[in-house]
């Protein structure tokens, strides 16, 4: 099974003196996701947490959304001509009666690891229909701290152990209200790391994510901001800025965006309501 991180040589140049040594980077390999036997995507990736890589992509597109509708996943053998299983690709089989998407050239899409979304027809293939409404599930809503927001980066960044020796991954973290970190799941795609954190919530049959927040460690794209909807994540943040159709996605859906989320510093984007405000937001724009 490949690696999560491989070894090759560098030159490396420091103060002008000049030697050669090995360096640890991140393992990036395609994977693979067919459905009941029929290809489906392929997406670049770093090997591990495969199973729940492809059950939280298969959220995202709304085929799943509870445990009970997930037959099994399998690395499939005999995946290369001489019969050989790379472990690079898996087959998601569903319970009867899940209704299966229209897989045709249109939504049988190469990921890379920068865009989940490439090959999409259409921005209106994107926008699945949700299972669940965003709402704060059972009790009074979500009020959430800024002082509180303020340490999830850093939380983020304590529990990324492979980030530590290769400097080359995206993280997402889930939290609960109170800041309590949750699950935490690491790759070279910021999508994959969502969908690892998603796939294993809907393998543990904890969908939907209510009261939950999802920190980011880069820029929070349309697509990071749907996979949190579908999830019925009610909070998305992240350290880097957010995009303009994830911003207009998490005002249409009631999902409260934070961007820039910098230390005390923060801009809150839409959902401004599950923030705990200490003067009144000023009027947008």
């Amino acid at each position: 099974m490949g690696r999560v991180t491989e070894r090759r040589k560098v030159i490396r140049i420091r103060d002008g003196v000049v030697s050669a040594r090995p360096d640890t980077l991140v393992a990036e390999e395609p994977l693979e996701i067919r459905l009941n036997g029929k290809p489906l995507a392929i997406t670049m990736r770093t090997p591990g947490d495969d199973f729940a890589l492809a059950a939280g992509f298969l959220v995202s597109e709304g085929v799943l959304g509870s445990a009970a509708e997930l037959r099994n996943i399998v690395y499939c053998a005999g995946a290369t001509a001489d019969g050989s299983n790379t472990y690079n690709v898996v087959d998601v089989r569903t319970a009867p009666g899940v209704v299966m998407p229209d897989i045709t050239l249109e939504r049988n899409v190469y990921t890379t690891s920068s865009c989940g979304l490439c090959g999409k027809a259409s921005l209106d293939a994107v926008r699945t229909t949700a299972r669940w409404a965003i709402d704060d599930g059972d009790g009074p809503g979500m009020s959430l701290e800024p002082a509180l927001l303020s340490l999830l980066p850093e939380r983020l960044r304590e529990a990324q152990r492979v980030f530590d020796r290769t400097g080359g991954l995206h993280a997402a973290a889930l939290f609960s209200e109170t800041g309590e970190l949750l699950d935490v799941r690491e790759d070279v795609g910021r999508h994959n790391a969502v969908d690892k954190l998603v796939g294993r919530a809907l393998q543990n049959d904890a969908l939907p994510l209510s009261r939950t927040v999802l920190m980011v460690s880069g820029r929070a794209s349309f697509e990071l901001a749907q996979k949190a909807v579908m999830a019925g994540i009610p909070v998305l943040a992240a350290v880097s800025a957010p995009s303009s159709l994830a911003v207009d996605l998490a005002a249409e859906t009631g999902l409260t965006l934070v961007g820039f989320l910098r230390g005390a510093s923060m801009n809150v984007y839409a959902g401004e309501e599950r923030i705990a405000l200490t003067a009144p937001a000023a009027a947008r724009a």
